[in-house]
């Protein structure tokens, strides 16, 4: 991974993780200072909270990335220290997907005259579950490319045995 690749995506990660980390505190200010502006047609807490937890499943990920990337450059991201990062990415994700559950169970009862709504939403939700499993095929070729990379290591050490 070049140099340009990786201060570009360490850039895109610190702006999305600032501009989650604003939306949430002012999330949080409208939670605690009682100033909100809710008219009863919405449920606006509830759906201010699972939007809070949402974004934060979303930092946890990035935070993975930007660990991942720094091992990358390092060249150890094919070792075991690598996994702890992919399952806390795929645990993001499965969470992002429960809290868009949740979002979706706490709108369907505004959508009885178009349930259509509700369906696309639980078929997002289920996309994102897809993009877990995704990430879950490629923890599974990290494992592989782990263990090859022990075997040759291994071959490696044999054979400088052996000259």
């Amino acid at each position: 991974m070049g140099k340009l690749a990786v201060r570009a995506l360490r850039a895109v990660l610190v702006v999305v993780l600032a501009g989650t980390v604003f939306v949430q505190v002012l999330m949080l200010w409208a939670l605690i200072s009682g100033n909100d502006p809710e008219d009863g047609s919405l449920p606006l807490t509830p759906l201010r909270v699972i939007t809070i937890l949402g974004i934060g499943a979303a930092q946890v990920a990035m935070v993975c990335v930007w660990r991942l990337v720094a091992m990358v450059r390092r060249g150890s991201v094919f070792s075991h220290a690598a996994f702890r990062y992919v399952d806390a990415i795929i645990g993001a994700i499965v969470a992002a997907a429960l809290v868009w559950f949740a979002a979706t169970a706490l709108n369907a009862p505004g959508q009885q005259d178009d349930p259509g709504v509700t369906l696309i939403m639980g078929g997002v939700g289920l996309a994102i579950l897809g993009v877990a499993l995704i990430v879950l095929v490629l923890r599974t070729l990290l494992a592989q490319a782990v263990a090859r990379d022990v075997e040759a290591a291994e071959m490696q050490a044999e054979l400088e045995e052996v000259i």
